[in-house]
Formats: C-alpha cells, structure tokens, sequence
C-alpha cells in the first residue's frame, strides 16, 4: 500500500508525521504493509495544483509505474478540501480505475462503494469544503484587524522598505529576509525603511518627478541606465517608477485588502470603500506634502480630458493590447495613469466595464491563439521530417493532422500556449484532443512569447489522465521524464517502438 499524508496549517494533529502513524497503525491492523508514502508539507487541499506529491502519486498510479494496490489517506480532508466535490470524488475515481483504490483510515465508514459509504463520504467532503470556506472568513477578519492596527498582512515591502518581527511588546526581533516568515503566533510584522542607497533612490524618484518634471519612463530609463535593479531583481519600467509615486506605504500607510484571492478561486479588485486602512502605521520614506505634489501632478494629466476622452485612450488601449491591467495602463504614454481612471470611475472595474473590458477574462488570447493556428502546419511537418528520418512510413489525416505510423500506431501534436500569471511566473495548460485517440501525444510548450517551441513533451494515452492541469517554469517532478528539448524527441519514439526495424 502506498500512504498519502497532507499538512496545511490546520491543528498539529494533522502533521504528516502523526498522519503517517495512524495510517501505518492501520495497515498492521489490516494485514497491510506501507511501501511508499507521499507527503505534501504546508500545502492548501483547497485544489490539487502545487501538491507536487500528489500530482506524483496520480502520474504513478495512472502510469502503473506504482509498486502497490491501494492509497491509504488518514481521511477524507487530508485527500482535500475541494470547494467543488466532485474534484474530489474525480481524483479517487482515476486511482480506483487505475486498481489502486483510496481508503480512508480515521473516517467511521469502510470506503467500499456500498451507498451508505457514499452517502458518508460526501458529506464529509461538503463539510470540509465549508469547514475551508467558514475559516477563511475568520482569518479574513482577523487579518482586517491587525491590518487596521499597522501589522503587515503579506505581500512583498516594496522597493526602499523591509519587513521586521516584532513581539508583543513591539520590540524589534530582527529583520525578515525574503522568504522568511514568523514562528511564533502572537508576534507581528511592520514596515521599515529598508538600506539607505535604496532609500535614496525613492527620494530620488519624487524629486525627479516632482521638482524636475521628468516622466516615469525617462526616471526608469536613467536608473537601467545606472545599472541600478527593482527589488525583485528586475529591471525598471515606467510602471514600476509609478507605483512608487502613488503607493501610499511610502508615507507610512497601511492599506490592505486592495485586491481579494479567497479560496484561491478569483482574483477581484476590491473598491476603495472596502480597504482597510491605517493611516501613519510606520515611518514613511518621503513627507505627506511631497506624496500630495506627486498625486496632483498624476491627477492633473487627466484633468484636461473629458469622460469621452478618457474612455477612447481606454478603448483603444484595450483594442491594442487585448486585455487591461493597472500596469498596462501604467505603462503607456500619453493617457491617464490607472490611479486617474480610479478616481474619474470610481474605480477601475466601472472603467473596463464602460470600455467593455471584463477582467476575469483575457482576450489576449484569441490573438495569440491565430498565430498558433498558423505555426501549427510548420510544427506538424517538422514532426514528419523527424520521423521519415528514423524510417517510419508516416500517413498524414488532412483533416485533423493525425499521424499514422507505419500503419500500426498514431500521433497527435498539441500546442501548449504561454500564459503569464499576475505574479509574473508563467504556466502551460496541454490540452489533449481526447476524440482522436492518438497513442502519442506530442505537446509543444511555446516560450514566453508564444512565438516559438521552449520544449516537447511526449506523452503516452495511458499516461494522459493523471497529467497535470497546468504546468509551471519548474514542471512537476516526474513529468520531466517525458520532457525534451528539441524535436529529436522522435528518436525516443524510435527507440520505444522500433522505428528503425519499419521498412
């Protein structure tokens, strides 16, 4: 039996060290023996994205690369929180499919498939489900507290400032460094001035704006030029220059809850009215009448502009770009500056809304999607070299692009499209043409651009149905097996099907 333990940030009784010896407790008691265990440590089971064990064990079992018969789980929270049930009952479903069935150690029911077990089994999986949703406000709440009394509620400080551990006394513990985080429950995070050469580059910024004149692009400009870097180690654009000039932590505010990530469903931009504020929490970098000359010279540019004007520049933005963003916005010259479509709106939201933009979509998409309809001939034709190379007779289905190989087995290829987070990291999503029952799929993942092939993955049918929904920059663990770099890809698939033996 393989066993799979889970660890959020729930009770100590749910480490995956407890876990691990209630279920080996269970299979002695079973006349079981555990010969693999699949531990994701600090991982939300509100989805299965970024279990990175739990990816593996479905690639495992749906590969019959497992060495066992059956997945042990503590019980039916540990398996996940699903919001959606029936995701939960989708992932055990494949692992019974695949003759390794799921049973739940520390659940008052045998998992046997009897309707009783049923019935039980997805009650407890609405309850979690709610018991994740119920939690989440609480903490929203908790955190809407502290973020009114000063604390820092997450997120990366900002160029120019640090984060700092404070205890209950607030006394100064040290300062945090990048991936670090609090230990003990009762201490706190603030803001502070970060090292003095980047608080310099801050004042820097203002006065440049303010007492010079110079636009944002023209300040990124110089500082790229000077070799200086952002805190994310990147480099300067006109968007990042402008987020400084109208963040208000620079003068030493709090402001949390700007934007809403609950149950990491929707990302949504929350109106002004529904922040949560502390006005002088920390001490600022630069003084409040500075802050207020540098708002009212963003303010001004989109004063001699009416509704109408404003719009069109939005329109033809959104009709440019495909898609709108307060970076985007940030970015250009020219237009008002997303802070200015704020105030004029009302928000940024009401903005799109009248441009008929709506941001839980990305209409970039279908541009980028033509170009890859028309690279797909190219990509399909390299694929047919590659295989008349090792001696395969190779039947082309002008219809569909399905590949038949030397009249025995078949070949599809797919284009995994790039598509960049909010976070700036990027993500693939292969989606397999189920209808065409190819025996291999071929999977193209493009670059950052979409303008041509990163690498190739080869995959197998049987392994289709426990691939990962989407793929990250690192890939998941085992998947990288089917990963290659250039199209001598089909060389692999020579030596898996004795290519070079066809006539």
């Amino acid at each position: 039996m393989a066993a799979y333990v889970r660890m959020s940030t729930d009770h100590q009784r749910y480490s995956t060290e407890n876990q691990t010896i209630a279920i080996k407790q269970y299979a002695e008691a079973h006349g079981m023996v555990v010969v693999k265990i699949y531990a994701d440590e600090g991982k939300s089971g509100l989805n299965a994205e970024g279990r990175e064990q739990f990816r593996k064990l479905l690639i495992d079992v749906q590969g019959h690369h497992a060495a066992y018969r059956g997945i042990l789980v503590y019980d039916v929270s540990r398996w996940g929180r699903f919001q959606d049930t029936d995701e939960s009952a989708h992932y055990e479903y494949l692992c019974t499919q695949a003759g390794a069935p799921v049973s739940y150690c520390a659940e008052p029911f045998n998992n046997d498939g009897t309707p009783m077990a049923a019935v039980f089994k997805n009650f407890k999986r609405s309850m979690d489900g709610e018991f994740s949703r119920v939690l989440s406000t609480k903490v929203f709440i908790g955190q809407c507290n502290l973020a009114g009394r000063g604390f820092h509620q997450g997120g990366t400080p900002g160029y120019g400032l640090r984060r700092e551990l404070i205890n209950e006394q607030r006394e100064s513990k040290g300062l945090l460094q990048s991936g670090e985080h609090k230990s003990i429950q009762t201490d706190r995070v603030i803001l502070v001035r970060g090292p003095a050469e980047e608080v310099a580059v801050v004042h820097r910024i203002y006065h440049d704006f303010v007492e010079n004149g110079r636009p944002e692009r023209a300040i990124a400009n110089a500082l790229n030029a000077e070799g200086l870097f952002t805190d994310l180690g990147k480099a300067w654009t006109r968007g990042t220059v402008h987020q400084i000039l109208t963040n208000e932590k620079y003068i030493g505010n709090n402001v949390y809850n700007r934007r809403s990530f609950k149950l990491k469903q929707v990302r949504v931009r929350n109106a002004p009215e529904l922040w949560v504020r502390c006005d002088g929490a920390f001490e600022g970098i630069i003084s409040e009448s500075l802050f207020s000359k540098a708002r009212e010279i963003i303010v001004a540019r989109s004063h001699r502009l009416d509704d109408a004007q404003m719009l069109a520049l939005l329109r033809d933005l959104f009709a440019r770009s495909g898609t709108l963003s307060g970076l985007i916005i940030d970015e250009q010259e020219g237009m008002p500056s997303s802070s200015a479509y704020q105030e004029r709106f009302g928000g940024l939201i009401t903005a799109y809304a009248l441009v008929g933009f709506h941001p839980d979509r990305d209409y970039r998409y279908l541009e980028i999607n033509r170009a890859l309809r028309k690279q797909r001939p190219d990509l399909v034709d390299q694929v047919i070299r590659q295989l008349h190379a090792v001696n395969a007779v190779v039947q082309r289905d002008a219809g569909n692009d399905l590949l038949t190989i030397n009249g025995e087995w078949t070949v599809s290829l797919v284009i995994a499209r790039c598509q960049t987070t909010a976070a700036g990291t990027l993500r693939w999503r292969v989606r397999f043409d189920t209808s065409l029952e190819p025996d291999i799929t071929v999977a193209v993942r493009m670059d950052s651009s979409n303008a041509k092939a990163r690498d190739y993955y080869l995959i197998p049918r049987i392994d289709t149905g426990a691939w990962p929904e989407r793929i990250n920059e690192e890939n998941y663990g085992l998947i990288d097996s089917y990963r290659f770099d250039t199209l001598d890809i089909l060389n692999e698939l020579a030596a898996r099907y004795s290519l070079k033996d066809a006539a």
